[in-house]
């Protein structure tokens, strides 16, 4: 490289963003994001496959979610965890730090959604394929409506932010107060986690830069995971 030219301007020539990259640039971001999304997903399921054959796992889950208080304590690790995962998916321009920051928060979220796993395994496994169902289905749905309208949806952001600080502070005055969120709190974080969905899939085709593939399939897989923690919430709690 020519030393005359800075490196953020290097970086940012030949790393454009996905709506200006050439066709097949664009394509190969794509491509990139859903196999890196793909992989993500089997992993996660192949960790909580792990996880389960553990000896004593059931009293991991009590130390989980055994009081309130522990709660928050894992709530507090994951939200730390989830922030470094971030800033080096997207911050870096290592790739290799880049899928680092994706593979710690899938390791994160394995994690978290343990103690609702073990629940549902115990209880009503049924939940489980139809939460992932339901998930899948409503993704392929969300999914399609970003591609087929082109639409960018980067307007939802500022909702999104406050949302989601609204959402983790019942969350969390829930568990310091002892109180049980309404049943309509799961539906409202479905549809959120569902316009999350067309805000993170609208930035893959209008705001990446098509070096950030792995930032990108880590914000997709964190809508993906909210929309299913909440659907197997629901089908638990039409159980009971």
């Amino acid at each position: 490289m020519n030393s005359r030219y800075p490196q953020s301007d290097f970086l940012e020539y030949s790393n454009p963003f996905a709506a200006l990259a050439k066709a097949d640039e664009r394509s190969a971001f794509i491509t990139r994001t859903y196999m890196n999304l793909a992989t993500a997903i089997f992993g996660l399921v192949a960790l909580e496959i792990v996880l389960f054959q553990i000896p004593g796992i059931e009293q991991l889950v009590r130390l989980m979610i055994g009081s309130q208080a522990s709660w928050l304590v894992v709530l507090g690790l994951f939200m730390g965890v989830s922030w470094i995962a971030n800033s080096w998916a997207l911050g870096a321009t290592d790739i290799r730090l880049q899928y680092a920051g994706l593979w710690l928060y899938v390791v994160a979220q394995a994690f978290i959604l343990l103690p609702l796993l073990y629940i549902a395994y115990l209880f009503q496994p049924n939940a489980i394929l139809m939460a992932a169902g339901t998930t899948l289905a409503l993704f392929g749905l969300l999914t399609g409506v970003v591609f087929f309208t082109r639409h960018d949806f980067s307007f939802l952001k500022p909702f999104l932010i406050f949302g989601g600080i609204a959402a983790f502070g019942l969350i969390v005055v829930s568990l310091l107060f002892g109180f049980q969120l309404w049943p309509i709190f799961a539906y409202a974080m479905v549809a959120f986690a569902c316009c999350y969905i067309l805000y993170d899939t609208s930035n893959i085709m209008h705001h990446y830069r098509t070096s950030q593939h792995a930032a990108a399939a880590l914000a997709l897989f964190a809508s993906v995971v909210l929309l299913f923690w909440y659907l197997l919430q629901i089908f638990l709690s039409r159980r009971n």
